[in-house]
């Protein structure tokens, strides 16, 4: 049984059954084409006019067919080229965006507002040195400043009362402590 002469649709009650295609499409009369003589001249033409002008349509309507089937024929030889070169439509698309990322790099808007957001980068980097600048200022001169000193002194006497009279860093530990100390406090 021939495949093309089969209903296709898998849920038809004639699955399988040949389809008779003697009245196919090409046969079904459309409305507006060549050699429909259903539609009346339009004023100030003639018969001979009018067939002059059908014939003249029916030639440009095989022109175009003939101009698709010669593109087809000429897009599968360039598929064809393309795979044998290896090229997909992922490396095409990949060659495109370098393209156009290398177009924008070029072009004077992107030039100017790299430009700008440089001399604003460098901007903001000296602003922050300044600022850093001023908050390690400020840092020392309240290290220097008689309530830090007091406090570094309390700190001190903390420390001397948590690690005992050595001084050296190292804590006292009692004769029942097992756990090993710390030779360099969290304070």
């Amino acid at each position: 049984m021939d495949p093309a002469s089969q209903d296709i649709n898998l849920n038809s009650p004639n699955k399988g059954l040949v389809v008779d295609h003697s009245d196919s499409l090409s046969d079904v009369p459309v409305e507006g084409a060549v050699g429909n003589s259903t539609n009346p001249l339009q004023p100030g033409l003639t018969e001979e006019e009018a067939e002059e002008l059908r014939t003249e349509l029916t030639k440009v309507e095989e022109e175009i067919n003939t101009l698709r089937q010669v593109l087809s024929a000429k897009e599968r030889h360039a598929a064809e080229l393309k795979r044998k070169l290896g090229l997909s439509p992922l490396n095409e698309f990949r060659q495109n965006l370098t393209k156009s990322w290398q177009d924008v790099q070029t072009s004077n808007a992107y030039k100017k507002t790299q430009e700008t957001l440089s001399q604003a980068g460098q901007k903001t980097s000296a602003a922050l040195t300044t600022v850093g600048t001023v908050i390690s200022k400020k840092l020392g001169d309240m290290r220097n400043s008689a309530t830090f000193k007091s406090f570094e002194d309390k700190m001190g006497n903390l420390k001397y009362k948590v690690v005992g009279p050595k001084g050296n860093g190292e804590a006292v530990s009692s004769p029942t402590d097992t756990t090993p100390t710390q030779e360099n406090p969290p304070f």
